[in-house]
């Protein structure tokens, strides 16, 4: 009862006051996995509607193009949005529910409710991943944390940026923290995320790739690893900080 007094208060003080109390169950069994499940809003709850970018489409340029950003929020990104609320009303989902929620039991749920509700997901972190003039790298708890498990910031971009061109077809690259606080380095297919009961991956996830052409063909066309390689000058370190810091 104290981590949820803890949790209504943080919340509060976020801006997110509205529709705390009726999520805070389902985001405690589905943040289940962590060793020490008590996180901190805004930067865990995923409503099913899409949140409005934070910044302009040709804010990322030359990394990612103004085109591509726009065609990727407003059309790939929106439909998943779109179609997990269809899916939620046919399924007869409670108004409210979180997404993370929803991925901690997907496995109850339609084809259409994962492929959607991972896409709209993912799509919502994957935007805060990202922001222009971005450092080169983190700092904190966090660097330590990557140095302590990689051995160095390097060896970690060499092995995120081997998951992602490696990953054969559509899908995902991943950092996240697994059931013993641990970082770790994996992708998945298509719209699957650590955060659903039926990935063989498994954690919260701290920060995400998209490699699904949509996200670099229009300036990359077949090259994976030029899109994946520049992509590191626009991620923002700060967000991944702060998910790392309240998650830890």
């Amino acid at each position: 009862m104290s981590d949820r007094r803890k949790f209504l208060k943080t919340t509060m003080k976020g801006g997110m006051a509205i529709g705390a109390a009726s999520m805070l169950p389902g985001m405690l069994e589905s943040c289940s996995m962590l060793s020490k499940p008590s996180v901190t809003p805004p930067l865990f709850i995923t409503p099913a509607t899409q949140a409005p970018l934070e910044y302009p489409f040709n804010a990322l340029e030359p990394v990612i193009d103004a085109q591509t950003m726009e065609l990727h929020h407003t059309k790939h990104a929106a439909g998943y949005a779109k179609n997990l609320r269809d899916a939620m009303a046919a399924e007869s989902v409670p108004t409210g529910t979180s997404v993370e929620t929803l991925m901690g039991g997907i496995s109850r749920y339609s084809v259409k409710m994962r492929n959607n509700g991972g896409g709209h997901y993912n799509h919502e972190l994957f935007w805060k991943c990202m922001k222009p003039n971005a450092g080169s790298q983190p700092s904190g708890k966090l660097l330590a944390a990557i140095e302590s498990g990689f051995n160095s910031f390097g060896t970690f971009k060499s092995k995120f940026t081997e998951a992602a061109i490696t990953r054969f077809g559509s899908g995902w690259a991943w950092l996240y923290m697994d059931k013993n606080n641990q970082l770790q380095i994996a992708s998945t297919p298509n719209q699957d995320n650590p955060l659903m009961d039926v990935s063989p991956v498994k954690g919260l996830p701290l920060l995400c790739l998209d490699v699904w052409e949509h996200a670099y063909y229009l300036k990359y066309q077949n090259r994976r690893g030029d899109y994946v390689d520049n992509w590191f000058k626009v991620v923002n370190w700060e967000f991944v900080q702060k998910r790392f810091e309240a998650a830890s």
